[in-house]
């Protein structure tokens, strides 16, 4: 509601702005998950694949599943959504894909981070390999969590309140 006040908008209004935006952060993501979905699949019917030791094969199944488990939780708000349409439960459409976006956000840090572990693994070794996947989970994990959560927690880039800003400018 404050949102709503803020900005001039009514509480539908709101709601319709917050879930347009949710699904363009889930097509934004799902692009990337049926890309690397679809790769893995492919993979295992491959020449090459016969030749993984253990090691590599139970990093392909950890991404496999990662990548399956993403796919699933993206799509769940389309679900949701259709399930409950015309129900006027579009605060819990919200609520529900803002949650799942972000759990599908995190498989999706642990399938990036496998698959390249993978790659980096076959194609140059065990230890750049783990050098490379730990690289890129960290870093997904920092940019996408630790940096909204350090500008969340600080209010960093905020919008001043109605009452730190003064007066509205005469014109």
């Amino acid at each position: 509601m404050r949102s709503a006040v803020a900005r001039g908008e009514t509480l539908d209004q709101v709601l319709d702005r917050n879930l347009n935006e949710l699904l363009q952060e889930l097509r934004v993501a799902i692009t990337g998950v049926q890309i690397l979905f679809a790769f893995l699949l492919g993979l295992a019917f491959t020449q090459r694949f016969t030749s993984l030791d253990r090691f590599d094969v139970a990093v392909y199944t950890v991404t496999l599943l990662a990548t399956a488990l993403t796919t699933i939780v993206l799509i769940a708000p389309v679900a949701f959504h259709r399930l409950v349409f015309r129900r006027r439960q579009k605060a819990a459409i919200i609520l529900v894909t803002d949650r799942l976006l972000v759990v599908g956000l995190a498989l999706l840090v642990l399938a990036i981070s496998c698959a390249v572990l993978l790659i980096l693994d076959v194609v140059l070794g065990r230890a750049q390999g783990i050098a490379g996947g730990l690289l890129v989970g960290v870093l997904g994990v920092l940019t996408w969590f630790g940096l909204p959560a350090w500008a969340r927690r600080t209010g960093a880039g905020s919008a001043p309140d109605e009452d730190e800003q003064g007066p509205p400018p005469e014109g």
